[in-house]
């Protein structure tokens, strides 16, 4: 294969936009996902992480599609309930919409994970104010994307840190959170599927 899946690193930021734009709108599982989504009304949904960027890697080095994919996931922000149970009543009318996809669909609402996060991870974490602000403190930068189909059907790519990095094969670490060992773990899970990858160490991150 040589370098060939490659070939969009590098590139203009609206080059690899547009390319990433033609990879979701081509996938019928987050296109049924995307418009689920807006149909439900969801507030302030994005479509993230792992279903986006593997994609992109299954396209560009002929793998199948759903190939390393486990779920779905789907961020939303509503803080006029914080109780799980308000979110629960979301997580079950989306598992019931969804329920003929092929990969399991895992929403959560942004607005709830200052309330678990530091009892799951024993990390301090700030209150967010909209599901995009989630993307900036992912582990990995390269795992930092979203997208959202709008009501005029245009897609609205989320990528805080660009996407070069997806195009790359790079997984590039971020210190937003002292995330190591997700960071750690989540590379090597990636290199085992996609051997083309490159993980840089948790050292390498900006300070």
């Amino acid at each position: 294969m040589g370098d060939d899946h490659l070939r969009f690193a590098g590139r203009s930021e609206a080059e690899q936009r547009t390319t990433l734009e033609e990879i979701i709108r081509s996938s019928p599982i987050l296109m049924d996902v995307l418009q689920g989504l807006r149909d439900d009304r969801v507030p302030d949904h994005l479509l993230v992480a792992g279903a986006i960027y593997n994609l992109v890697w299954n396209r560009l080095t002929g793998r199948p599609d759903l190939n390393g994919i486990n779920d779905i996931d789907v961020f939303y922000f509503d803080d006029s309930d914080l109780s799980y149970e308000a979110e629960d009543v979301v997580i079950k009318r989306l598992d019931r919409r969804f329920a003929h996809l092929p990969l399991p669909v895992q929403v959560r609402n942004q607005a709830r994970v200052h309330l678990w996060f530091p009892q799951k991870f024993g990390v301090a974490f700030e209150p967010l104010t909209s599901s995009a602000e989630m993307l900036r403190r992912y582990a990995s930068k390269t795992h930092s994307v979203g997208a959202r189909l709008e009501a005029d059907d245009s897609l609205t790519i989320v990528a805080p840190f660009g996407l070069d990095d997806i195009f790359s094969f790079r997984i590039v670490p971020n210190r937003a959170l002292m995330n190591k060992p997700a960071h750690d773990a989540k590379g090597a899970r990636a290199k085992g599927v996609w051997p083309e990858l490159t993980v840089l160490p948790w050292d390498a991150a900006e300070a």
